[in-house]
């Protein structure tokens, strides 16, 4: 018989390990999307992600069959029409696919932008917002590792009138997000981040204003298969839109529940552990945190600068023969820091540890791991 495939330890800004829980459902015997058991689970999914999105209590929660990107282009088929004036917070790889999602469904893009590892100035957003129908924001720019100022940025938006779609892909289920609180109208996320369920769904939580701009469009919304109507039609008044993946809904079920389970300040604290553990582990060696201000670091995506000389391509290679994952830069970061994913169940201590161990052999550091166990506080590993 062929060996058993190694565990993988993986360390990325997604996917992350699939959640125990999570794996358990997967493998339960099929069912027909227009089950009852299926309409009683999704209603469960639908309440569990209120509490994730912080939603008032008749917001409309679902699930779309498909990728974060897939939340995102729901966002601006759905809410955007030819000539609409459209504000795009772009610091970042996610906010420039947001404008240019938004051009595709005929938006006239507006950007406010910020140098790499600098996260958005809600001054520069309020004086763009006149004639402004939607503003963009993506909350955890994942391709640098900052955090941009929601809140902020949501408060001046609602005073404008214009609705605000906001990426919480690296941050719902992690980090504080309170949609009703702050006045966001569209938020999506993706089941592999920080929930550690299967890829394949974006949760998304969609306003009552958000709603009612979508029912006076002058015009039918150009991706059929996210159709706000036909989305609302399946999960509410369980009519038959298309084929929903009914195993990777329970999958997602038993994931979501479990980060209710634990508690999501109880995850938010345990992200912030890991993550000092591990810049104290490394700081002696020349890693340095990409993102100067510490406000606008973004706690699920540690994105760290390499020392000088560092072979970059040679040392993330030697890991992957050791079955460890490491993701660097993208685009203009390429060669220039590590992302290191802390959502889900990558932030924990033991991946981490073997990261550290693994890191001694490859570059014959010693102290590593010791420095890493030193600086941690009592997390369950």
């Amino acid at each position: 018989m062929p060996d058993a495939t190694p565990e993988h330890t993986l360390l990325t800004p997604g996917p992350t390990p699939i959640h125990p829980r999570a794996m358990q459902a997967l493998t339960r015997p099929m069912l027909g999307h227009m089950d009852p058991e299926v309409f009683a689970l999704n209603r469960e999914i639908q309440a569990d992600l209120r509490v994730m999105y912080g939603t008032e209590e008749s917001t409309f929660t679902a699930l779309l069959a498909g990728t974060g990107s897939l939340g995102m282009e729901a966002s601006f088929a759905n809410l955007v029409e030819a000539g609409d004036e459209v504000l795009v917070c772009a610091n970042g790889s996610f906010g420039r696919r947001m404008a240019e999602m938004a051009a595709r469904y005929g938006a006239r893009v507006r950007l406010v932008t910020a140098p790499l590892g600098e996260a958005i100035n809600p001054d520069a957003v309020a004086a763009h917002l006149d004639g402004v129908r939607m503003v963009a924001v993506v909350h955890g720019e994942t391709s640098t590792g900052v955090l941009n100022p929601v809140p902020e940025i949501a408060r001046l938006v609602r005073q404008s009138g214009a609705l605000l779609t906001v990426d919480a892909v690296t941050t719902a289920g992690m980090e504080p997000f309170h949609m009703a609180e702050w006045g966001v109208d569209f938020a999506y996320t993706g089941a592999q981040k920080c929930l550690s369920a299967p890829p394949g769904l974006a949760p998304v939580a969609i306003s009552e204003r958000a709603f009612a701009r979508f029912a006076a469009r002058r015009a039918p919304t150009p991706l059929w298969y996210c159709d706000f109507e036909g989305l609302r039609d399946y999960w509410e008044d369980h009519s038959y839109h298309h084929t929903v993946p009914v195993n990777l809904h329970y999958a997602l079920h038993a994931a979501l529940r479990a980060a209710l389970d634990e508690g999501l300040e109880n995850r938010q604290r345990r992200v912030q552990e890991v993550g000092a553990a591990i810049q104290t582990a490394l700081a002696p060696l020349g890693f340095t945190s990409y993102v100067r201000r510490p406000e606008d670091r973004l706690p699920t995506v540690l994105a760290l600068r390499l020392p000088e000389g560092f072979d970059d391509a040679g040392v993330r290679t030697a890991l992957r023969e050791r079955h460890i994952s490491v993701t660097g830069g993208l685009g203009p970061t390429a060669g220039l820091i590590w992302r290191l994913g802390l959502m889900g169940e990558t932030a924990r201590p033991a991946p981490y540890l073997t990261l550290m161990h693994a890191l001694e052999d490859i570059l014959g550091e010693r102290g590593l791991a010791g420095r890493f166990q030193d600086a941690l506080a009592p997390v369950p590993a």
